[in-house]
C-alpha cells in the first residue's frame, strides 16, 4: 500500500503544465511492458483499446471482472504506475461507481479516468449527476487511503462537429468548475484540437488539462508551449500496433 501511495503521488507530481506528461496508451501486459521499455514515465489504459483486444466494443460491453483481471496484469507487468480507463464509471448511482473505484485500486491502480457521457441516457449527464457520481469516486479512492488521480472527462468536443467546438468552451468550463469541487484532479477534453481553443481551455481551467492526441492535435512540443499538462493517444497505439500486424500478415500470407 505505501508503494502505491507513493506512485499515486509521483504520478500526480508528473502532471505540469508546459511540461505535460506524455501517455502512449496500453492495453494489456504485453503493451505495457513494450511501452515501459519505450521510456515510459507512467502507463494508462485506453477503454477502446482493451475492449478491441478482447473482442468487444467500446462502451461498457467488456465485463468488468474482465477489465480488473487485465487492469492486475499490467500492474504485475511493471513498475511503473497505472491509470485506468473506466469509461463512465461501470455504476448506475455514485455509490456503484464508488464500487468500481474501490475494485480498481485496490487492484493497483493509482489514477482513472471517468467520463461523462451516458450511453444509456443521452450524449451528455447533467452536470450535477456527474459531479455526484464523481464525489462517490473520490471518496471510494480516499476511503482506501490512495490519492488516486481522478482525471475527470469532459466530452463536450467530442459529441460536437468541431465548428461549433468554439462555442462549447464555456460549456467545458463550467463542467470543470463542477468537477473541481468534487474532487477532480485533471480536466480531460477529448475531440478538442484547435490551437486557440486549446488555449482558452487551459487558461480557464483550475485543473490541469488533458489533451487527446491526434492527426489533427497541434505537436506534442506545441501543446507544452500552450501550458497543457497531460497527454495522451487513446486507441492511436493500438490501432498503430493492429495495422502493422496486419501488413505484415499480408506481406507473408499472400
Amino acid at each position: 500500500m505505501t508503494d502505491q501511495v507513493t506512485k499515486a503521488r509521483t504520478f500526480k507530481a508528473l502532471h505540469v503544465p508546459g511540461r505535460p506528461i506524455i501517455l502512449f496508451n496500453v492495453w494489456d501486459a504485453g503493451s505495457a511492458k513494450a511501452v515501459a521499455a519505450g521510456g515510459a514515465k507512467a502507463l494508462a489504459t485506453g477503454s477502446w483499446s482493451v475492449a478491441a483486444a478482447h473482442g468487444f466494443d467500446d462502451g461498457e460491453y467488456m465485463p468488468f471482472d474482465l477489465a480488473i483481471a487485465n487492469l492486475e496484469r499490467i500492474v504485475t507487468a511493471t513498475d511503473l504506475p497505472v491509470t485506468i480507463d473506466l469509461e463512465s464509471g461501470y455504476g448506475a448511482n455514485p455509490d456503484e461507481v464508488g464500487a468500481t473505484i474501490a475494485r480498481a485500486v485496490q487492484a493497483g491502480a493509482i489514477g482513472y479516468n471517468i467520463e461523462d457521457s451516458a450511453r444509456e441516457s443521452g450524449p451528455l449527464r447533467e452536470i450535477s449527476d456527474q459531479a455526484a457520481r464523481l464525489k462517490g469516486a473520490r471518496q471510494a479512492a480516499d476511503r482506501l487511503g490512495i490519492p488516486a488521480f481522478l482525471n475527470a472527462r469532459a466530452d463536450v468536443f467530442l459529441v460536437a462537429a468541431a465548428d461549433q467546438h468554439e462555442s462549447l468552451v464555456a460549456a467545458a468550463l463550467e463542467r470543470g468548475r463542477a468537477y473541481a469541487d468534487a474532487g477532480a484532479d485533471g480536466l480531460f477534453v477529448p475531440g478538442l484540437a484547435d490551437e486557440a481553443l486549446i488555449a482558452r481551455v487551459v487558461e480557464g481551467s483550475s485543473l490541469p488539462v488533458n489533451i487527446m492526441a491526434s492527426a489533427k492535435t497541434p505537436p506534442a512540443a506545441r501543446l507544452a508551449e500552450l501550458g497543457v499538462a497531460r497527454i495522451s493517444h487513446g486507441p492511436g497505439p493500438y490501432r498503430m500496433a493492429m495495422k502493422a500486424l496486419e501488413d505484415a500478415a499480408r506481406a507473408v500470407l499472400t
